[in-house]
């Protein structure tokens, strides 16, 4: 693993073999013991000072059902510290690593894990290489561009943002400071969503004139709430962050002491809901396809329907439609999560429920991609983000092609908003018809978390 070159004097090997070594973080006041170092010839190339070092920022749902367990398979990553607000999440999260580490060490060696409370004290540690951010949505980009000045590569939850304006500040810093940025959505790594582009952009459908893409029908139900104690294991303020302020409810933030879904996905100052949650996915097949992954739509119209009442406010449902240069009509409404792409010799479809392809003609599906076509990859999110990290290349899906995904679901979701047909200029990223449609660009941040 090369030194840093973010980080002036960085000695990648001996600082990580002192973090192995020492005791670094403390929960609820109690020191962790200190782990002891493995010789490297125990592991070879995979010795701890070798790999690529983690840092878990935020262990809810998402982080301990899946974005930990997944770097735990790599023998050459090693998770190396947790961050959380919740002292239950953070000690659970603790307790998932050190349980995997001890028990994969044939010696018997403890392997200590690193604890924070607050993110920026996991930044300044100069053995972390990298981070995975698995907080709530409006957390991202503050934390994000936190990671990316302070030198760290990034793999970050879909959708990376809650606003375009902040979208682009994510990217140009991540350019800015030449750091390998991967936005973790799995859909570039299932074999029909692959299949489905490659067919797409080697023309076996003709030449594309419609796209279709559905997400599932969001469980937005909720009553007004009575406001509550903050528990005792949650640093609440910390949680809002750049968020405005606001009482305290459960159905605000998460469930106590469980990883049931939170409710912080139906609240718009934490999450736009479906709109850009699974959005994010389907979108960025849908654009993957289309060769626009990099650009925008040049027209955005929709309709949509918002709780009456209540605590959760995001989208019940929605259909959009966009239209862009090249002259495609992008299709976005609640239905399924699918994405058909339609063109002048036949159409395919490609179902997440079933991990099905479907074509007309069928005989589109069987047909070779020849040496001289284009072959998209195909690995794993995290893989490919740990591969570039070693390579210093880029990923599948860096900040830019992050940020025009989820700018395309959060244009619709304003074309919803002010009730009527927007054109949009991609490159200077701004509204040409209407200025109260340019104002929802961007979204008011508490200080000190603003981008400013």
């Amino acid at each position: 693993m090369t030194k840093n070159r973010e980080t002036p004097g960085n000695t990648r090997n001996l600082t990580r073999r002192a973090f192995l070594r020492d005791s670094v973080g403390a929960i609820a006041g109690a020191a962790l013991l200190a782990p002891t170092i493995v010789p490297s010839s125990v592991f070879g190339a995979n010795a701890p000072s070798n790999r690529v070092t983690v840092g878990m920022i935020g262990m809810g749902r998402q982080a301990y059902y899946s974005n930990v367990k997944t770097f735990f398979s790599f023998p050459d990553v090693q998770v190396a510290a947790v961050c959380d607000v919740d002292a239950w999440r953070l000690e659970s999260g603790r307790k998932a690593v050190e349980d995997h580490y001890a028990k994969d060490r044939s010696s018997g060696t403890f392997k200590g894990c690193a604890v924070f409370r607050d993110f920026r004290e996991l930044l300044a540690r100069p053995e972390i290489d990298t981070v995975m951010i698995s907080t709530p949505d409006h957390w991202h980009v503050p934390i994000a561009i936190a990671a990316a000045k302070a030198g760290k590569d990034i793999s970050c939850e879909k959708p990376l943002t809650l606003s375009i304006a902040e979208g682009r500040v994510l990217s140009d810093t991540v350019r800015r400071y030449n750091r390998v940025f991967r936005t973790d959505s799995e859909f570039r790594s299932l074999v029909c969503f692959q299949r489905a582009c490659e067919l797409v952009l080697n023309g076996r459908i003709g030449k594309v004139h419609t796209i279709r893409t559905g997400v599932p029908v969001g469980d937005v139900a909720g009553r007004p709430e009575p406001t509550s104690p903050v528990p005792e294991e949650l640093d609440y303020e910390m949680w809002l962050g750049p968020a405005p302020v606001a009482p305290y409810t459960v159905n605000r933030v998460h469930p106590r002491q469980s990883y049931e879904r939170p409710g912080w996905m139906r609240v718009r100052d934490y999450c736009e809901g479906m709109v850009t949650n699974w959005g994010a996915h389907l979108n960025d097949i849908a654009q993957w396809g289309n060769g626009t992954d990099r650009t925008g739509p040049v027209e955005v119209e929709g309709t949509g329907q918002y709780p009456r009442d209540g605590l959760w406010e995001v989208l019940l449902g929605f259909e959009i439609q966009y239209k862009y240069a090249n002259g495609v009509q992008l299709f976005y409404k609640t239905s399924r999560p699918y994405v058909r792409f339609e063109g002048s010799e036949g159409w395919i479809e490609a179902d997440y429920d079933t991990r099905a392809l479907k074509a007309q003609p069928e005989s589109i599906l069987s047909s070779p991609l020849k040496p001289d076509e284009i072959h998209l990859p195909l690995k794993d999110e995290k893989r490919d983000f740990i591969d570039a990290v070693k390579t210093r290349g880029q990923t599948l899906a860096d900040a830019e092609v992050g940020h025009r995904t989820t700018s395309l679901c959060q244009l619709g979701h304003i074309a919803i908003q002010v009730g009527h047909k927007l054109r949009w200029d991609p490159q200077a990223e701004r509204f040409t018809n209407d200025d109260t449609a340019n104002r929802l660009l961007s979204r008011p941040m508490r200080s000190p978390w603003c981008l400013a």
